[in-house]
């Protein structure tokens, strides 16, 4: 049910223009269908819809470990009608890996913070692992023959994947996907060893609710802390690798030079869709940790400080998209 003040407020900043035509609103996921990413997306559309009184529609657009979908958004008109979900490594990783045609710190206008990502461990249930120790073991006896599959190169899982490798002296193999969906497709069939992907994705195949054994087990969490949609799994800290601690996030971002009018309409109907109890009732597992959304400002946002975290090169993008704590969804 909407909160009918927060959709009068909404609806009151929207130009007449866009509010007659109800021209969609189009939302860039640089990911295939059936990740984390698209998932969230596609739980907060129709609330965002029915807010603004126009069409929300996500558009998958994969390709280059995000970068297309960086190029698409800073291509398009700054009216409102084009956003894209970024994440972590499309906003901080990908541009320490290789030259990009655009900075994206720089190139877009941020709207909100969607989700701090609870993601988790885990590998196939025909594997022997049951702990981060006996996955380090393993390694350890053959080095470079263990693979781990990430959604894309430069991603949180990918990043996480190469801290273990280094923080624990193991040699593994990557395998980059084009999404969280293909990753988890290969790793239920057992085709890559063991992968960090989103509780969204992930969940329902290592607690499938029916009775049924899980195709996945979950070995720990990368980030400092236990995560309350999985409390009786341990972190990679408690596991024997002291310090780990890797994080995750999306973000919704506009073109750059979108009116700031603009900004706070589209920021306060993500308020309000955030707010919806079916929205909050999907959110564990599937949306993941902590939706959040707030006015972007370049306040710093407090946090981890790990290898990912707002501390280090990870949350360049992410002090530009401070949270409010009085949007969240269930902690995670």
């Amino acid at each position: 049910m909407l909160h009918r003040r927060g959709l009068l407020a909404a609806a009151s900043l929207l130009p007449l223009a866009a509010r007659a035509e109800g021209r969609p609103i189009r939302v860039i996921v640089g990911y295939v269908a059936g990740g984390g990413v698209d998932i969230t997306m596609r739980i907060l559309a129709p609330r965002l819809s029915a807010l603004l009184g126009q069409p929300v529609v996500v558009d998958n657009r994969p390709g280059g470990a995000g970068n297309l979908a960086n190029e698409l958004l800073a291509q398009a008109p700054p009216d409102g009608l084009t956003l894209m979900v970024g994440t972590i490594g499309q906003m901080t990783v990908n541009p320490l890996l290789t030259k990009l045609s655009l900075d994206p710190v720089t190139a877009f206008t941020p709207v909100s913070l969607l989700v701090d990502v609870t993601n988790l461990l885990v590998v196939p249930a025909d594997r022997p692992w049951r702990s981060v120790a006996e996955l380090v073991a393993a390694a350890k006896r053959e080095p470079g023959v263990l693979t781990y599959g990430s959604s894309s190169v430069g991603s949180a899982g990918h990043l996480a994947a190469a801290v273990l490798d280094q923080a624990a002296g193991i040699e593994t193999v990557h395998v980059p996907y084009r999404g969280g969906g293909q990753l988890i497709t290969d790793l239920i069939s057992g085709k890559i060893d063991f992968g960090f992907a989103t509780a969204a994705t992930t969940l329902p195949h290592v607690q499938p609710g029916d009775g049924r054994p899980g195709r996945l087990r979950a070995l720990a969490v990368p980030t400092a802390r236990r995560s309350a949609l999985v409390p009786a799994v341990p972190t990679i800290a408690e596991s024997g690798v002291p310090g780990f601690d890797v994080v995750n996030w999306y973000g919704l971002l506009a073109p750059k030079d979108l009116a700031p009018a603009r900004v706070e309409t589209l920021n306060a109907a993500l308020h309000e869709a955030m707010r919806d109890p079916e929205v909050l009732a999907n959110s564990p597992p599937r949306v993941s940790s902590r939706c959040r959304a707030a006015p972007p400002n370049p306040a710093l946002h407090g946090g981890g400080s790990g290898a990912l975290g707002p501390g280090g090169q990870g949350g360049r993008h992410q002090r530009r998209l401070k949270p409010c704590p009085t949007a969240r969804c269930p902690p995670g």
